[in-house]
């Protein structure tokens, strides 16, 4: 493992150039057009074969010159946020409104930069290794139709990583077991009848209702669930009213809820969905709730995790694998690709003290990574990649 390491640092500064380039030309989910033209026009200078998902998926196969029938999958997520910069780095986003607030500008290069390595030591093993470069994780649509292209079928292990900015640069997250919530979007959808404000009783206040909906709704998480079981049920946008002295007519509710069970996850929307009916019907509205399966809880393959931690070892010596990493109520649908496939999801500490943004939270206008972690990342996936081809 000595060679990849050496070969992900010699990558350093290429791999720091992709990460900015990505980082400058942000683009939202299922838009990651420039970038996926980027993506495939590299993997493929390098022979590797490429194919469209969607618009901007791509897969990548590599085929070792030695026989072998192993196969895994490497994936990186590519989409941006729709957050504002507010960063002044020289690199910063020059797309008003959109950023890579999350790292996956890095994850991009890490993996570009593992392909480069392993496309250099084909001649060295036997086997077959996917590149994923999955569009769209930010919203939970990117993952099932890259499975549905069939990207893992037939894989028997499938590796990610994701930017920690909890983690110091060095450091990995590799934790068995859970590791992200669920995670699904709602709409509630208030319909009323609009009076003047004097005449209350002539109509059916929409905002009153929805009013009513987000603190019941709120009260589900305190009152029906054991207070040691995660459960997030947030609302983050209402919208209702065309003018201050009238009764609105409509009301529209968005929110999310967080869950680490699949027993649980029916359960919340059930209720969610029962607690605004009641409450619309008291008030003589109605409702209508939609909603949308982001991705199911993240799970670590314990054989897998274990893999994963012994090669970070043999790369970098003992100590670098944080174990105890706490649950996140956030989501990534990687998890989709880990309920078909043995896997695991490494965080890359990417945090550092002495450099403004790197620790701040993920998904805020000041978000930004430490760049002396992208050979480590690019440097595990190729490490895994090859410990799972049989070379040691």
């Amino acid at each position: 493992m000595d060679e990849i390491r050496r070969m992900a640092e010699a990558e350093a500064t290429q791999l720091t150039i992709w990460r900015r380039d990505f980082h400058q030309h942000p683009e939202l989910a299922f838009h990651e057009f420039r970038t996926a033209d980027i993506i495939e026009a590299e993997l493929q200078s390098l022979g590797i074969q490429t194919r469209r998902v969607g618009s901007t998926g791509i897969t990548g196969v590599l085929k070792g010159s030695k026989p072998g029938n192993r196969t895994i999958a490497l994936r990186a997520d590519i989409d941006a946020l729709p957050v504002r910069e507010q960063s002044q780095a020289a690199y910063r986003s020059r797309t008003d409104g959109v950023m890579h607030a999350c790292g996956h500008d890095g994850h991009t290069a890490c993996l570009l930069g593992a392909a480069r390595i392993l496309a250099a030591k084909r001649d060295s093993f036997g086997g077959e290794i996917r590149f994923l470069f999955q569009p769209a994780e930010e919203v939970g649509g990117g993952a099932i139709p890259m499975m549905d292209a069939g990207a893992i079928h037939g894989a028997e292990r499938v590796f990610g990583l994701h930017a920690a900015s909890d983690l110091l640069t060095g450091t990995v997250g590799l934790k068995p077991g859970l590791n992200n919530a669920a995670v699904d979007h709602f709409t509630i959808r208030v319909q009323g009848k609009s009076s003047h404000v004097a005449a209350p009783h002539l109509g059916v206040d929409a905002l009153y209702i929805a009013s009513q909906i987000v603190v019941a709704v709120q009260a589900i998480v305190t009152r029906l669930y054991s207070p040691v079981e995660p459960l997030v049920i947030g609302i983050g946008k209402l919208t209702a009213g065309t003018t201050y002295n009238a009764l609105a007519e409509e009301a529209i509710l968005e929110g999310t809820t967080r869950t680490v069970s699949l027993e649980t996850r029916a359960k919340v929307h059930r209720q969610i969905d029962e607690t605004a009916q009641s409450i619309a019907a008291l008030y003589g509205g109605a409702v209508e709730t939609q909603w949308e399966k982001f991705t199911s809880p993240l799970l670590n393959n314990s054989q897998a995790t274990a893999e994963a931690a012994a090669v970070l070892e043999r790369l970098y010596g003992p100590g670098h694998a944080i174990c105890d990493r706490p649950l996140s109520m956030s989501g990534d649908d990687f998890a989709e690709y880990e309920l078909e496939v043995p896997g695991v999801y490494a965080y890359l500490g990417t945090g550092k003290p002495q450099k403004p943004g790197t620790q701040a939270a993920h998904h805020n206008g000041l978000f930004d990574i430490d760049e002396a972690a992208l050979p480590i990342g690019a440097a595990l996936y190729a490490g895994y990649a090859l410990f799972w081809m049989g070379m040691e």
